[in-house]
């Protein structure tokens, strides 16, 4: 399917600078444009493929001044990143609205007193427990387990080996990648006079709130009590460790191997780095910004503030001691320098006061 420099630019609200009549077919990043592609450019370590390029259409942003001639159509908006991820689902879209699947593959299991909604996909070796409800559109691909009591609303997507177990509930238009589990134990044992541990029992579950998107092979404990909350629109990438109790604010962003332990709140807008660790019955304020492999041990009260380090500390802080950090080898050559110095100083004046007057 091929549309026009002109169609693309209406459908993203942009304006046009060349050939309006242009075709493409196809998207592609910039570095590897050809005739009949379409890119953008967002990020100015990327501009010198803007010249070299052969797309015929690129996406930048209203402000941008190029430096060179420019052979490709542009298409200029408030923000070439948005409006790209637009376009990439409508694309994806186009693409699969001929494979979208419907009905219930054999071999699976649902037991007689789940209730499936309208336009349900549900793929083989599945399992649907007891009073599970699955709402209109949803996907579950197959060797997906959903457990009693469970629940998902409308135009939810479970990708192959996702893991539900009993109770869980999920809102609307949710999506979780393969392999993710979603309510099993906390991680919760007594300590015993004897040197052993003795299990909790975990009686809570994981609520899920809408727009939210979970990676691959990250886990989400039940609640000792009461409910694990992921709220309305967070993003949790791949291999994220998410504790019994913990609650992660609205449209918060957690990337990879993050670990946040039991009864941690996050702050709605949070953003969460790569490798971050959070310890347990802590409050992240609104906004609140960890840089990847940070440590956090303490409460934030301060909205929209970066962190850094570990243990943590505020950004231009870390900055300073990152600086110092690395002059440390030659500081400490000054310093031994300075104390042999001294020791020579010492000796002098040592024996300048044993000389008879």
């Amino acid at each position: 399917m091929q549309f026009t420099a002109k169609q693309i630019s209406e459908f993203i609200d942009g304006t046009i600078e060349g050939d309006e009549r242009v075709g493409v077919s196809e998207l592609s990043k910039i570095e590897d444009g050809k005739a009949g592609s379409l890119c953008f450019l967002s990020n100015p370590k990327y501009e010198n493929y803007l010249y070299s390029t052969s797309a015929s259409v690129v996406i930048v942003g209203k402000d941008f001044v190029p430096s060179q001639q420019v052979n490709s159509t542009l298409i200029r908006v408030a923000d070439p990143y948005s409006a790209f991820s637009v376009l990439l689902e409508k694309y994806n879209e186009v693409v699969n609205q001929n494979s979208a699947q419907v009905g219930i593959e054999q071999p699976s299991f649902i037991h007689p007193s789940a209730k499936i909604g309208k336009n349900v996909f549900i793929g083989a070796f599945s399992y649907i427990a007891e009073n599970v409800e699955i709402g209109d559109n949803c996907k579950v691909s197959p060797q997906v387990y959903i457990g009693a009591d469970s629940a998902l609303g409308r135009n939810c997507t479970l990708f192959p080996g996702v893991k539900l177990y009993n109770r869980s509930v999920l809102g609307n238009n949710i999506i979780i990648h393969s392999n993710t589990v979603v309510g099993s134990d906390g991680f919760g044992f007594a300590p015993q006079a004897d040197g052993t541990y003795t299990k909790i029992a975990q009686i809570g579950n994981v609520v899920i709130e809408d727009d939210v998107e979970i990676g691959a092979n990250t886990s989400i404990d039940r609640a000792t009590m009461g409910s694990t909350f992921i709220r309305k629109g967070v993003k949790l990438d791949n291999l994220i460790q998410i504790a019994h109790n913990v609650d992660v604010g609205e449209h918060s962003v957690v990337a990879a191997q993050t670990g946040i332990s039991g009864s941690s709140k996050l702050g709605e807008k949070s953003v969460i780095g790569g490798q971050v660790g959070i310890a347990g019955h802590l409050s992240l304020a609104k906004g609140t910004q960890i840089g990847a492999q940070a440590g956090i041990n303490f409460n934030t009260t301060e909205e929209n503030k970066q962190w850094h380090g570990s243990p943590a500390q505020p950004l231009r802080d870390w900055m300073r001691a990152s600086v110092i950090f690395k002059q440390l080898p030659s500081v400490e050559k000054r310093i031994a320098s300075l104390e042999a110095k001294i020791k020579q100083l010492n000796e002098l004046i040592e024996q300048n006061s044993t000389i008879p007057k």
